[in-house]
């Protein structure tokens, strides 16, 4: 019964003993297996430990020295580690910060002290770091190493901090940047702007740090860059607008002030497009020149010109007898001398009115014979337009431009026909223009009883002028009587002295330096109005009593006027004839100030 149970049991399990030595057959073959990866690792870590050479597919720096021994390692570091190039990045584009696009300066490790007597040390150290890590991890960076890039970066301890810090301040140097103020400078037909850079700097400190970052966070796969924080500088920003303020003036050529007794500077005119400037200003790079079109004015005489002829020549000269009061002798003196050593430059516009300003006794002129409404009556200023006439006859002898002249009402006997310019204060002024390319000089001298009038200047073309007059026509004045009871009965008086009007035409002849005549032109008409004689005529005589003769009234005599003289006359030269009947010289003053021909 026993043993039908134990078959039963055994029939119940076939193979049952051979399930139970088969279960643990895996087992030890899976730690076989394990053991011998666990002595083939062991193993490898030892050989990796054992190993004179980097790593294969290690680099430094990106540079690969795998398999190579320290020694091998040092020499290709120090062939490739110096040479390898730091770029600087200002985070921004440096166009945009005001700087030029290539403002920037690379370096080199080897100038930042990575130098080839470093890259041994380097190699040595790294391979110790490679040698000095767990035994167990040699074999995974080894196992690793077969299948990919490993590698490490140089770091701040492999420098030389001598070198580094010598490279450190130069760079700083070359960072730096001065700023540059908008420049520009005029040529024949353009005008060149350098548009303004913007200035910089960065500290020492800051900049070494930033080298340094980029050194120990550098990857192989990416680029060596460091970052510059710089400090900001603005320099002076011309626009166009501003430049065509200060070069668009008119052209003048170098002159004279009287104040200072100095040569002023010459200025050179331009014009430009102004908009179009500052687009291409805009469009310029930091630092760039762009050429602008421009129509260029350069003066003719510069300051070292002028230095040596200033005044050199006498333009025109003319002189007049003064004649009448010692009241009228002081006032055309007075005159002369207020516009005496006063200086014109070129394109200066001379004005009597305004330089010798009103006539008032506060201002010292005195009552003397002058027109007014065609009487002659004591003025203040009287005698004033001898000087002015004396001046015009010196501005046309010096071939001057004349702006503003006009004739006297009556011809004046102290200067020739059509040669005099009659003034007076709120009415007819006399003006001339220096339209010469040097200054002139007014230098008046009374002496004597005579003005004298000289324009001193530069004359370079040694042009001179002649001025002859012509005359046209003339008006005869008429006798005109006048009752006045207060004369005695039968008697007459002179109330009014005449003059025959005469109308005149003036030329001027140019001659140039070898006194060949080069030109003759019309210069101006001078319309002088005749003036009637005025005799005052006492009342008649009381009748003879009775039984005497009668006695006939005698007819008042009937005076014929003077005939003009009817050649034309060169007047350079000549004294200007007397009037009609002998009368000292006197101004005009116009019946309406701002009517001319009433002077």
């Amino acid at each position: 019964m026993e043993q039908t149970t134990n078959e039963a049991v055994v029939q119940k399990n076939p193979g049952g003993a051979r399930l139970k030595k088969g279960g643990k057959g895996p087992l030890v073959a899976l730690g076989v297996i394990v053991g011998v990866l666990v002595l083939a690792y062991v193993g490898l870590c030892a050989y990796a430990g054992s190993l004179d050479t980097f790593y294969p597919n290690y680099h430094i720096n990106g540079i690969a020295v795998g398999g190579l021994t320290v020694e091998q390692a040092s020499q290709t570091l120090a062939a490739e580690l110096p040479g390898q190039v730091m770029t600087l990045h200002c985070g921004d584009d440096p166009v945009k910060l005001g700087w030029p696009s290539d403002s920037l300066p690379s370096v080199t490790l080897g100038e930042l002290g990575y130098t080839e007597e470093r890259c041994g040390a380097i190699a040595r150290r790294l391979f110790d770091q490679q040698k000095s890590c767990g035994f167990f991890s040699r074999g995974s960076r080894f196992l690793s190493a077969q299948f990919s890039s490993t590698g490490d970066t140089v770091s701040d301890e492999d420098l030389d901090v001598s070198v580094f810090q010598e490279r450190v301040t130069q760079l700083a140097l070359e960072l730096a940047l001065e700023p540059q103020d908008t420049t520009y400078s005029i040529g024949e037909n353009s005008i060149s702007i350098t548009k303004a850079v913007n200035g910089r700097s960065v500290k020492e400190k800051a900049l070494a740090d930033a080298l340094i970052h980029a050194i120990c966070t550098y990857s192989s796969h990416g680029e060596l860059v460091a970052y510059i924080s710089f400090a900001h500088f603005n320099p002076w920003n011309l626009t166009a607008q501003a430049i065509y303020d200060e070069v668009a003036a008119e052209m003048k050529n170098a002159g004279y002030d009287a104040e200072t007794d100095t040569i002023t500077p010459e200025q050179l005119g331009a014009e430009f497009d102004v908009a179009a400037a500052q687009k291409a200003l805009d469009a310029a790079a930091p630092g760039e020149t762009v050429e602008i079109p421009a129509v260029i004015e350069y003066p003719k005489v510069t300051a070292e010109d002028l230095k040596t002829v200033l005044f050199r020549d006498v333009l025109g000269e003319a002189q007049t007898k003064v004649g009448g009061t010692a009241a009228r002798k002081s006032n055309v003196k007075l005159s002369a001398s207020s516009i005496n050593g006063l200086v014109l430059n070129t394109g200066d516009v001379f004005s009597y009115n305004e330089s010798v300003g009103q006539r008032t006794a506060a201002n010292g002129y005195q009552p003397a014979p002058a027109y007014v409404k065609g009487e002659t009556v004591d003025e203040i200023g009287g005698g004033i337009c001898q000087t002015s006439s004396t001046l015009y006859l010196a501005c046309l002898r010096g071939n001057l431009e004349i702006t503003e002249r006009y004739a006297h009402r009556y011809i004046p006997a102290y200067i020739a026909a059509g040669m005099d310019a009659t003034v007076s204060w709120g009415g007819p002024d006399y003006k001339f223009t220096n339209d010469t390319d040097y200054p002139v000089k007014i230098v008046t001298e009374y002496k004597g009883d005579y003005l004298t009038v000289k324009l001193l200047g530069t004359n370079v073309t040694g042009i001179t002028a002649k001025m002859t007059n012509e005359q046209l026509s003339t008006t005869p004045f008429e006798v005109v009587y006048e009752d006045d009871e207060t004369l005695a009965p039968g008697t007459e008086q002179v109330k009014t002295t005449p003059y025959t009007g005469s109308k005149w035409k003036t030329y001027r002849h140019l001659y140039d330096a070898n006194g060949k005549l080069i030109s003759s032109s019309y210069e101006a008409t001078s319309d002088y109005k005749a003036r009637n004689k005025v005799i005052l005529k006492g009342p008649a005589k009381a009748e003879v009593p009775a039984g005497g003769t009668a006695e006939i009234p005698v007819q008042p005599p009937v005076e014929t006027p003077q005939e003009p003289v009817e050649t034309p006359r060169e007047t350079p030269e000549e004294t200007p004839a007397e009037p009609e009947t002998p009368q000292e010289p006197i101004i005009i003053i116009p019946d309406l100030p701002k009517e001319p021909e009433e002077t």
